[in-house]
């Protein structure tokens, strides 16, 4: 077993532990896929890196973690240095702007497009075509960020007119909720959108992946259809001996 040393008072990642809480969460995305009419292998475990610094990055890597996704752009730079090319990145939180120079050679996907500037920014800086998912605001709540479902067509519409800007699909996050099934209902909304704007885009926007889920509640969403669930604490605080 993997020798695991306490660090500033916090029990260090250990990555057997965090291979073994990987594996059970895999195995348990599985069963909700078979739930919802898909196969085994439909969704994507992205571990969400927030609740990580970036001295645990050898542990990530030897429990076998070959992707990570992060909120902000300095822990995503320095988990980077520190993988020493061995992890690929998303970019999972709100993406300002003014850092995404900075933020486009570092990652796979971005996903939390929510602004028409924020498209056109992404577009102007790439070399080449960037692939990134519509963050919908799916149960409109006035302080989150977001495309509404009422503008989330006319939104795609124009950004659209970016001809290196790959739509991927959509990413949700539902309102906060006191048990993983209070957010189904939203979950389910979201996956008929996603649907319905991967017909109507067929043959122009690969449009396959919807982001949803969370440490709470990505059973829940990978039963309704989410193609990535994005899970941190509840891998990482497992991982810790």
């Amino acid at each position: 077993m993997a020798r695991c040393v306490s660090i500033r008072g916090v029990s260090a990642l250990d990555p057997d532990r965090l291979r073994a809480a990987i594996a059970e969460t895999r195995e348990r995305l599985d069963e909700a896929a078979v739930r919802g009419g898909r196969t085994p292998g439909a969704v994507e475990l992205l571990v969400a890196g927030k609740y990580l610094p970036a001295d645990e990055v050898p542990a990530l890597l030897a429990a076998g973690v070959t992707r990570l996704g992060e909120n902000r752009l300095q822990d995503l730079l320095a988990k980077r240095a520190a993988a020493g090319g061995a992890l690929s990145f998303d970019f999972i939180g709100h993406l300002q702007r003014r850092k995404v120079r900075e933020v486009l050679p570092a990652v796979r996907l971005i996903h939390s497009v929510d602004s028409a500037a924020l498209a056109a920014e992404i577009a102007k800086r790439a070399e080449g075509d960037i692939r990134v998912l519509v963050e919908v605001n799916i149960d409109e709540e006035p302080t989150k960020a977001g495309i509404t479902p009422a503008r989330l067509r006319a939104f795609v519409d124009e950004i659209s007119e970016h001809p290196n800007l790959v739509i991927g699909g959509l990413m949700v996050m539902p309102a906060p909720a006191a048990a993983p099934g209070d957010s189904r209902a939203a979950f389910a909304r979201a996956r008929e959108l996603s649907a319905a704007l991967a017909a109507e885009w067929r043959g122009r926007h690969d449009m396959r992946d919807l982001s949803m889920g969370t440490s709470q509640d990505h059973v829940v969403a990978a039963e309704e259809g989410a193609t990535i669930v994005r899970v941190g604490r509840g891998l990482i605080e497992r991982g810790r001996a």
